[in-house]
């Protein structure tokens, strides 16, 4: 993959997540839930105001801000980042952080609230969605890669200069 489709990427990515929510908020309301695997996975509706696990319900416009700074954010790490074999994965999580990102901003902004669907019903675990899916992914595959796989002097790019120069 070449970092010029990073952006074709997240619109990939986006639109799948806003087809599931479209589905799920045309058919779960009035249908479901839909029991995939009997008291283990249930396809499921919910608004959630939130964030994760419905936190900080009605904060409108800190989640609008807090991911439009996110994005910057991401955007110029992505477009720092040498275009090469080694930095792949870090490229595919930001690129996923960004899909989900901007996939439950659309909602929000839309909706004023972010469509979720999916419920693990076995562990009572909070309802999520596809754009979930992909920053939690993402999140915890940057956090191993940056723990266990990239040195410090292979994130310099994100500095704009080396680690003697701070």
């Amino acid at each position: 993959m070449k970092k010029k489709f990073g952006v074709l990427w997240v619109i990939l990515l986006v639109a799948l997540d806003q087809i599931t929510k479209y589905w799920a908020e045309g058919y779960l309301p009035n249908n479901g839930p839909v029991k995939l695997i009997k008291d283990v996975f249930h396809l499921e509706y919910l608004q959630n105001r939130g964030i994760a696990f419905g936190m900080f319900q009605g904060k409108f416009l800190f989640f609008v801000f807090t991911t439009i700074i996110i994005l910057v954010m991401i955007g110029y790490i992505y477009y720092r980042m040498p275009d090469t074999k080694r930095y792949r994965p870090l490229q595919f999580c930001t690129i996923f952080i960004a899909a989900g990102a901007i996939g439950n901003m659309i909602d929000r902004v839309v909706n004023n609230y972010v469509i979720d669907f999916f419920y693990f019903k076995l562990i009572d675990f909070p309802i999520f969605n596809v754009a979930d899916i992909y920053v939690t992914v993402a999140v915890s595959v940057l956090f191993i890669l940056l723990l266990f796989v990239y040195k410090d002097e292979e994130l310099q790019f994100i500095y704009g200069r080396n680690k003697t120069e701070r």
